[in-house]
């Protein structure tokens, strides 16, 4: 059991739902629009606004990118209404975790963000991440990134006790993937091919419903640290390797603190001690509905918000009526 965080009492659980409900509020404008960069700007906005009215001194770990690439919610910035006499507090967010998605009105659409004590959440580069996780009950150590995806398949069908054809996959559509789809067809493993949003992806293996056992791929590496945060709040196992294509990669990663380029991070390493997890759907999705907008101007939303500690979660849906706050 994780032992609670003074700290994070300070930030009210249902707090960090009002900040991804509000992001998802102002993304859902967007839906079906066409305007990737538009409906990730609303995001952003609504969010960092949300969060400056908190009583933190917040720091954005996993971010939008660098400051000179992110004029807002940029990885460094200062976020909260109480910066230098309230609680520390490290900030992993993703305003709108699908542009794409949400740009062509498709399913999965997402505002997540996962907070933590200062310290405890790793701060990755915006670079892929290779990534391999898997949900609770499963004995330690039964995914492994040095082992190929077969080995993977073949230990969890049998600690699962199924044979590896019965085993259901989560990979994004990718051309990259295509090695990767071809040896899991090769064993006869199902495959949920999936557009975009991993951090749903990685999430709903931890959900009998979704049928999904696996996750495998690479992907963005602040998304990985978003989804390890969740997954150390209802369980499930994460590995992730980060993957750099030039010497500016490796070189920003050095920047923030990582010198062993080829390690491979454990769930604990990317999401240490107690964290509460928040994400608010903006379309409808596996894991959560997305935004819906009735004739008299109310809205709803869908949230599910998490915490390692106590191991609760929490499905949280609002009503917001038009001209109150969020």
């Amino acid at each position: 059991m994780v032992a609670p965080s003074k700290v994070l009492d300070r930030v009210l659980v249902l707090e960090m739902v009002r900040v991804t409900e509000a992001a998802a509020i102002s993304a859902s404008k967007m839906i079906g629009r066409g305007d990737e960069k538009a409906a990730d700007a609303a995001a952003v906005e609504a969010m960092r606004a949300a969060l400056n009215e908190l009583a933190m001194d917040g720091t954005v770990v996993i971010g939008e990118g660098e400051r000179d690439e992110a004029p807002m919610l940029f990885i460094g910035e200062k976020v909260g209404s109480a910066i230098g006499t309230g609680p520390k507090i490290d900030i992993a967010l993703d305003p709108l975790e699908g542009t794409t998605i949400t740009a062509k009105a498709g399913p999965n659409a997402l505002a997540v963000l996962a907070v933590a004590e200062e310290g405890n959440l790793l701060n990755a580069p915006d670079v892929y991440m290779d990534k391999l996780a898997v949900g609770p009950g499963y004995p330690d150590g039964i995914i492994d990134l040095a082992k190929t995806p077969t080995e993977n398949v073949t230990a969890v069908a049998r600690a699962k006790g199924v044979e590896p054809n019965e085993i259901i996959v989560c990979v994004l559509d990718r051309p990259r993937h295509e090695k990767l789809i071809a040896e899991l067809r090769g064993i006869g493993c199902g495959i949920m091919l999936i557009p975009d949003g991993d951090v749903a992806g990685v999430i709903a293996v931890t959900d009998p419903d979704t049928t999904i056992d696996m996750y495998m791929g690479s992907g963005g590496a602040p998304e990985g640290v978003l989804a390890a945060a969740a997954l150390r709040c209802v369980g499930g196992q994460f590995k992730g390797r980060l993957i750099f294509r030039n010497d500016d990669e490796k070189s920003r990663a050095r920047k923030w603190g990582i010198q062993d380029l080829d390690h491979i991070y454990d769930l604990e390493e990317l999401a240490k001690g107690d964290c509460i997890f928040a994400a608010t759907g903006v379309t409808d999705g596996s894991l959560l509905e997305g935004v819906k907008r009735l004739k008299n101007g109310t809205m709803t939303t869908e949230s599910v918000v998490m915490r390692a500690s106590s191991g609760t979660v929490r499905w949280v849906r609002g009503e917001h009526h038009k001209g109150a706050r969020t």
